[in-house]
């Protein structure tokens, strides 16, 4: 049986999580570590099983076997204490297109049981910090993607988690968009020092921004370490991308753009293969 205690250097630890649906093995043996203030990152083609990982850490999903601590509690028997210390983007649309971009923060704040007489300061604070200030009385399905985007992260930081879980963040966003949300999510971390926890497939932006990777394809982790550290695996690799194909043995998909009327179904769409 695995043994595993918490670490305090460690926002997330895993070791030999494992699901299955039916006889599929979606996540297999998965091990790995998060250094607590690290931009940490789930890197692998469509149905290569990150998604269902990220489930897992977040009490989403139950392993049929192997343990976890999120922010110092155990998944399987501490799951309440894991959800109040964690935020959660998930790949589907969150942010409801008929209410304002602060009528959003502030349904958020109450969900999150963040007290009447913080909630306004909070609001106001997670909407400059994301940028979104000057367009809080607008109504969010007036908003773009990517500022669609930034209200969900500013939703699921309003109760300064330890450790804040991204499923395809900028997934469907075009490339000023997407530099647009890491501009304010580096901000974010900057100011809070917040852990992140972030499943993509688009290797330029993880080469850049993430602290370190782990590669997974077909339920399993292939290669953890930083983005120099996963080139010098593969040899001859002058990109993270490089590495990528070399490990996993495929390519990554191209870059889509959209607005508000695509971003639900391209999400939509990635979550079904994630």
């Amino acid at each position: 049986m695995v043994e595993l205690q918490a670490d305090a250097n460690c926002a997330v630890r895993a070791v030999e999580l494992t699901k299955r649906f039916g006889n599929v093995t979606a996540v297999d043996h998965a091990s790995m570590s998060v250094r607590t203030g690290e931009i940490f990152g789930l890197i692998g083609p469509n149905g290569a099983g990150k998604s269902t990982l990220a489930k897992m850490l977040t009490t989403l999903l139950p392993p049929i076997s192997g343990l976890a601590f999120v922010a110092g509690y155990e998944i399987a028997r501490q799951p309440g204490e894991v959800r109040r210390r964690i935020g959660y983007v998930p790949q589907t649309l969150s942010a409801d297109s008929a209410l304002t971009g602060l009528e959003n923060m502030m349904l958020s704040a109450g969900l999150y049981g963040i007290p009447l007489r913080q909630q306004t300061s909070r609001v106001t604070e997670a909407l400059a910090t994301m940028g979104l200030t000057d367009v809080a009385q607008r109504l969010a399905g007036q908003y773009s993607g990517g500022m669609i985007r930034r209200l969900e992260i500013g939703q699921s930081v309003l109760h300064r988690p330890a450790v804040l879980f991204m499923d395809e963040p900028t997934v469907g966003l075009d490339p000023t968009s997407r530099n647009n949300v890491w501009a304010h999510l580096l901000e974010l971390r900057k100011a809070t020092q917040t852990t992140m926890l972030i499943t993509t497939h688009y290797m330029k932006e993880a080469e850049e921004h993430y602290d370190r990777i782990a590669i997974i394809a077909g339920g399993r982790i292939l290669a953890i370490g930083t983005p120099a550290e996963l080139r010098a695996k593969a040899v001859g690799s002058e990109s993270l991308e490089d590495a990528f194909e070399y490990l996993v043995g495929m390519k990554s998909e191209n870059e889509v753009q959209t607005g508000y009327d695509r971003v639900g179904s391209d999400r939509r769409a990635a979550q079904q293969h994630g």
